[in-house]
């Protein structure tokens, strides 16, 4: 193998799961959708491949495949090294170029601009031979801070301050790495108990299971009437009783004054958060519903739809938020995801990221990993959701005490198994030869 490898080609396939047919995901927003990979592939000249993927939900999934297309091809003659010596610049180039006026870091070409720095961090990181979060944990602050665009946050955060930050962390840093190492840095909230197409029976049993499982934190959809929803909670509340936290999701359903008025109902619940109660861009609009809720000790999350650092940076600067639910596909991949942890920990606002989709949870446990170790150093906690982990090589897994585990193949546990293709690859794909998926 080589110690530096060059990128010899790559290929870029659609791959969809059926998962509407189990409700999966369903909320008030999407009644029903199919988890889908924009799935990219780097060869090289060694015995690595660097894969990478951005999510979408089925239908638009060709879109995103055709805008990774039209990125790839730039790094085929490239040296892995040429790369990683200043991700920033890596970073900021991806971004650039005529395809900026399309959409600057925003839409379906940051989508692709994340998948293909997923696919150089993975590329990375099998070449160190450790999984992610590790090589990000051991670099020096130094090396961190060279992952980084500055550019548009340093009235927040300058280079200089990050670096005084990621310093004072390294201190301490050896106490979370033996935490990590022994799968206690991330404990983890349940979503699958809480999809909206799920019947009472289905939600009653999902949740008795998920206590066995450890689980101390829950979330479930909402937005179906003050009286559905209240029924739904004390369904919940009753079963994992009152000390479990609890969070409810209405996936950008309501106007403002509308978010306000409705979970107002619900002060007597013991709620943590209301995620998502409005457009994803109404920085100003979160901050209203955040102030307001403030009296009836509901707080505001959001960020699974946030496209860039900026908005995260806003976010934090209007008070607009009690978690930060960065997505690991919507930001610009890992580098991105960086300065939003520098931003959170600068506010001191817990980073709860979103990973309700499949294989969000494989990237996520490395992104809170590394928020635990190098940056916030203290315990938040990480969404779990229970299907499709089986379609990965190195699928994410939950502790009995309901902690995730931390990962410990080399990569960023981005590569699905090719039995998923041959099956759900969009359109040649078994499944969507089949009259069920042709329908």
């Amino acid at each position: 193998m080589p110690a530096d490898p060059t990128i010899t080609g790559f290929t870029v396939r659609d791959l969809r799961w059926p998962t509407s047919l189990d409700n999966i995901g369903s909320d008030p927003m999407n009644l029903a959708g199919e988890n889908a990979f924009g799935y990219l592939q780097f060869q090289t000249d060694g015995e690595h491949i660097g894969t990478g993927w951005s999510f979408s939900n089925g239908q638009g999934n060709d879109v995103l495949c055709a805008a990774i297309r039209s990125l790839a091809p730039r790094y085929v003659g490239r040296k892995l090294s040429s790369l990683t010596a200043n991700m920033a610049e890596t970073q900021r180039k991806c971004v650039s170029g005529q395809v900026r006026f399309m959409s600057p870091e925003r839409g379906v070409l940051q989508l692709a601009c994340c998948a293909v720095l997923n696919a150089l961090w993975d590329l990375w990181a099998k070449v160190e031979g450790k999984p992610l979060w590790r090589l990000v944990s051991d670099f020096t602050p130094e090396e961190f801070v060279r992952c980084i665009d500055f550019r548009y946050i340093t009235d927040e955060i300058t280079p200089e301050q990050a670096l005084e930050m990621l310093r004072k962390q390294a201190k301490t840093k050896h106490e979370r790495l033996d935490l990590a190492t022994s799968n206690k840095a991330v404990p983890a909230y349940n979503t699958s108990i809480g999809w909206l197409g799920l019947s009472d029976d289905q939600v009653r049993e999902g949740l008795k299971k998920a206590v066995t499982q450890g689980f101390k934190h829950f979330k479930i959809k909402g937005a179906q009437g003050v009286e559905a929803d209240r029924k739904r909670l004390s369904l919940v509340r009753e079963i994992v009783g009152p000390s479990a936290v609890l969070m409810v999701d209405v996936n950008q359903i309501w106007d403002v004054d509308e978010a306000i008025t409705y979970m107002k109902n619900f002060s007597d619940l013991g709620l943590w958060f209301i995620e998502e109660p409005t457009s994803p861009d109404d920085v100003l609009g979160h901050a209203k519903i955040r102030e307001a809720l403030k009296p009836y000790n509901i707080g505001v999350a959001t960020g699974e739809h946030v496209n860039n650092r900026v908005m995260f940076k806003q976010l934090l600067q209007a008070n607009a938020l009690d978690a930060v639910q960065l997505d690991a596909c919507r930001l610009c991949s890992v580098n991105e995801i960086l300065s939003v942890l520098l931003l959170a920990a600068k506010f001191n606002v817990p980073v709860v990221p979103h990973s309700g989709g499949a294989g969000m949870v494989e990237l996520c446990s490395h992104i809170s990993t590394i928020d635990f170790v190098c940056v916030s150093g203290k315990e938040s906690i990480l969404e779990y959701t229970d299907h499709l982990h089986e379609a990965f090589v190195a699928p994410a897994k939950i502790t009995d005490n309901g902690y995730h585990v931390s990962p410990t193949v080399p990569g960023y546990s981005c590569d699905v198994k090719e039995a998923e293709f041959e099956k759900f690859e969009a359109s040649a794909g078994s499944f969507w030869q089949a009259e069920q998926g042709r329908r």
